[in-house]
């Protein structure tokens, strides 16, 4: 089995039971973040470095994320260069947060579409300084494979553009990157409702991470916990194996030994 093992999803020295890693932003109110993430079933919540107060003077969000039961996942949302994201997560660490970083490095402040090729010079730097990467990427295959090269403990590919809520636009490329690399790939950006995470985790996704479908439903809560059943029930579909497709209609019951009608 590529990247994971048959009932947990395992990110550098962590093996997590829940498939879905959760988001802390664009709540209307910590009270509320603070119960999605309780339904969502996550042991792993991510947390935007610079938009933490790290030196705890004042009222952060880290203190409503409780550290005994999250893995907390910093990440550098915002960064649009590798000199910042670099720094950005140095700063993480230096807090104590993790020695985990989601690496974001953002090209484009229409599209929020990655630079992928900072990302790869600061995910190299960064696995040399002994952090355990999860860069966030786009959909191809080719910077997957460099990605996990570079040392990569995972690889992030999007399903659309961050906070778009259009689900899986490329399945292709997402069944090329899960065909071309052994390290986890967690569908990163882009999923809206519960089917879109049921049908990443059928491709054979090993994990989801979303943020702004849960936070921005109507009812966030309601939305964590249909995530935490849509990612249970497509990683078991994936393990089950679908049917195969046919053209024509193929009957439930055979003909044969069927009991005439009697009239």
């Amino acid at each position: 089995m590529t990247g994971s093992g048959q009932n947990t999803l395992k990110i550098g020295s962590h093996e997590l039971k829940s498939r879905l890693i959760v988001g802390t932003g664009k709540y209307a109110t910590a009270e509320l973040m603070v119960k999605a993430l309780e339904a969502s079933g996550a042991e792993m919540v991510t947390v935007a470095v610079r938009r933490v107060n790290l030196d705890r003077t004042k009222e952060s969000l880290l203190d409503h994320i409780d550290p005994k039961k999250y893995i907390l996942l910093p990440n550098t949302a915002g960064c649009y260069t590798k000199e910042d994201a670099v720094r950005v997560a140095r700063l993480g660490r230096a807090a104590g947060l993790s020695n985990l970083v989601k690496l974001e490095v953002i090209g484009d402040e229409i599209s929020l579409m990655p630079d992928t090729e900072a990302l790869l010079a600061a995910t190299k730097e960064l696995v040399k300084e002994g952090f355990v990467v999860m860069p966030y990427t786009n959909d191809d295959p080719i910077m997957a494979k460099k990605l996990e090269d570079a040392g990569a403990a995972c690889v992030m590919p999007l399903a659309a553009p961050i906070g778009s809520g259009q689900g899986i636009l490329n399945k292709l490329n997402l069944q090329l990157i899960l065909e071309k690399i052994k390290v986890p790939v967690i569908v990163d950006a882009g999923v809206g409702t519960a089917s879109d995470a049921a049908v990443a985790m059928e491709l054979g996704a090993h994990g989801l991470l979303m943020n702004t479908a849960i936070a921005a439903a109507k009812e966030p809560v309601k939305m964590a916990e249909a995530m935490k059943l849509a990612v249970k029930a497509g990683r078991l579909a994936y393990e089950a194996g679908r049917m195969e497709k046919k053209m024509h209609a193929n009957a439930s019951s055979p003909k044969a030994g069927l009991v005439p009608v009697i009239e």
